[in-house]
């Protein structure tokens, strides 16, 4: 089962300010240029998260999450072009994938993910290609014909939070509300927080 709370990073830097707070599931998205900078970002962020208990995704270098031991893997519709999914099971190795759309969906469902991501639901500033915003109403539909996890992604603010997580989404995926804050760490503090307040609803 995912965390509520999903925190997506652009570098391992973050890690040692955030994970004492309690947070247990983060993405390590590294756009580094160079080979060799991306290969360690991938490396400290699943070390760091190992030693402080919590779950790190690496997104879309299924290569170095094999070779570093990630349990878990996040791919893009156009990384399923690519990647060797029998090693990435092989590995035992849990994926999820992204989807915008209704075809997206069907064929991240043709591979069988451990869980999907649906986004963006709201106009989001953290990717540059970025599909139409969906809405959060289309959740509800996803979490019927998905019959698994399910992540929202985009645009996603702490007063939106509960609107996703009513509407189906098992875990909501966050860059900018938090990295962007005046206080990162403050603002993640206040969102385990409310995640923890809406799991004890549910």
């Amino acid at each position: 089962m995912l965390d509520r709370f999903y925190l997506i990073i652009d570098r391992a830097a973050w890690l040692p300010r955030l994970l004492p707070l309690g947070l247990k599931l983060v993405q390590i998205r590294t756009k580094a240029p160079d080979i060799e900078t991306r290969r360690r970002e991938i490396a400290d962020s699943l070390a760091l998260c190992k030693a402080a208990g919590a779950m790190c995704v690496v997104n879309d270098h299924w290569r170095e999450a094999i070779e570093f031991g990630a349990e878990w893997l996040h791919l893009g519709q156009e990384d399923l072009d690519t990647a060797d999914l029998r090693a990435i099971r092989a590995a035992g190795i849990r994926f999820g994938v992204s989807t915008a759309n209704r075809e997206e969906l069907d064929r991240a469902l043709a591979v069988d993910p451990d869980h999907v991501a649906l986004g963006p639901i709201w106009s989001t500033i953290s990717k540059d290609d970025a599909a139409p915003a969906s809405g959060p109403e289309l959740l509800t539909e996803w979490k019927r014909v998905a019959k698994r996890p399910l992540v929202a992604i985009g645009g996603i603010s702490l007063d939106r939070a509960p609107i996703c997580w009513g509407a189906g989404a098992d875990s909501v995926a966050v860059i900018s509300d938090v990295l962007s804050a005046a206080s990162p760490e403050a603002r993640l503090t206040e969102w385990l927080d409310a995640a923890k307040t809406w799991e004890a609803r549910a």
